[in-house]
């Protein structure tokens, strides 16, 4: 299967199970790759098409290596995968900018210092969160990237 394909495949196939499909849940089991209609295959693949055709050349090479790291997890690190990009989505706003603040901090402190940071965030009230990541922002997201 080429490369592409299997990206393409790789990004589309977690979303369906992301959201779900009615039609498939009630006849049944999901048929495999190779007895999908085409509309069916281009159902999933297209929102996954268009995403690529949209992006520049370094956005590309993120989804490649997403794919390619989907592709290497267990059934279990997927589920938690999944857990994870269900509890970002619920997050509002402001707590998703104080946890790239965060994030974007941690990446660059030696390993002492990230517990160190880690216990202290902890202990810091919401709006001594709100302060710390006014003073400490993420670097600006790229606005091909979703929320």
């Amino acid at each position: 299967m080429p490369l592409t394909r299997t990206v393409l495949l790789a990004a589309a196939l977690p979303l369906l199970l992301l959201c779900g499909n009615a039609a498939l849940a009630q006849s049944g089991p999901p048929p495999a790759w190779d007895q999908l209609t085409p509309a069916q295959r281009e159902q999933l693949i297209g929102p996954v098409r268009e995403r690529w055709n949209g992006a520049d050349a370094q956005e590309r090479g993120r989804m490649l290596e997403h794919a390619r790291r989907w592709q290497s997890m267990t059934p279990a690190e997927r589920a938690e995968a999944r857990h994870g990009m269900h509890s970002w989505k619920q997050l509002p706003p402001d707590q998703r900018e104080e946890a790239r603040a965060l994030y974007s901090k941690l990446r660059t402190l030696p390993e002492a210092e990230r517990e160190a940071l880690r216990e202290r965030w902890k202990q810091m009230t919401p709006e001594q969160r709100r302060r710390w990541a006014a003073e400490n922002p993420a670097p600006p997201r790229r606005e091909s990237r979703g929320p």
